[in-house]
C-alpha cells in the first residue's frame, strides 16, 4: 500500500538576531515609546509625541549594529507591534524595518524608503513626514481628466458632424 505524505507550508518564524532580547525592547518601549541608545532618547521622544499629535501611535527602535539580514529588522519591528501595538520603526545603522496595526503596508514601506539617512531622529523624523503626508487626491485627479476627455470627445463629435453637415450641404 502507497504511503502519502502531506506538506504543510507554515509560515517561517521570525528571525530576530543573536543578542536581541525583544521583551527587554518591549518594556523599554512601553514608557516612552522608545528603546534606543541614551544619546537618540530625547529626540526621538520628540518625535514620539509629534506622532501622537497626528493621531499615530508610534514606537521607535534603534539598534547599534546591523543585523545579518535587513528582514531581521521587520521580525523585530512586527514582534513589538503585535504585543504594543500601533506603528513600530526599527533603525539600524544602514537598515530600516517596520510594521503597523494602522497604516497599509504600501503607506509604511514608501515611509521607510525615506528613512535611511543613518542618523536615527532624522531618520525618524523623515519616516513621521513620509506617513502623515496627504496622499494626492487621485479621485479627483481621474474625474478631471474623465472630463477633459468627455469635453474634448464631445468638441471633436460637434466639429465632425458640423462639416458632415455643410458637405452634405454643398452637394444638395
Amino acid at each position: 500500500m502507497p504511503v502519502s505524505h502531506t506538506i504543510a507550508f507554515l509560515p517561517a518564524p521570525a528571525d530576530i538576531p543573536t543578542g536581541v532580547d525583544v521583551d527587554t525592547i518591549v518594556a523599554d518601549v512601553r514608557d516612552d515609546g522608545v528603546s534606543a541608545p541614551a544619546a537618540d532618547v530625547a529626540g526621538l521622544q520628540a518625535v514620539v509625541t509629534r506622532a501622537e499629535s497626528e493621531g499615530l501611535t508610534l514606537r521607535i527602535v534603534v539598534l547599534e549594529q546591523n543585523p545579518a539580514r535587513d528582514s531581521q529588522l521587520r521580525d523585530i519591528a512586527t514582534d513589538v507591534g503585535e504585543q504594543e501595538g500601533g506603528t513600530v520603526l526599527v533603525l539600524s545603522p544602514n537598515w530600516v524595518g517596520t510594521y503597523s496595526d494602522s497604516l497599509p503596508r504600501v503607506a509604511v514601506e514608501d515611509a521607510q524608503d525615506r528613512a535611511y539617512t543613518g542618523k536615527a531622529v532624522d531618520s525618524a523624523n523623515q519616516f513621521l513626514d513620509a506617513v502623515i503626508e496627504p496622499d494626492a487626491p487621485y479621485g479627483l485627479i481621474t474625474v478631471g481628466v474623465v472630463l477633459l476627455v468627455g469635453a474634448g470627445t464631445a468638441v471633436a463629435w460637434r466639429r465632425r458632424s458640423r462639416r458632415a453637415a455643410e458637405t452634405v450641404a454643398d452637394r444638395g
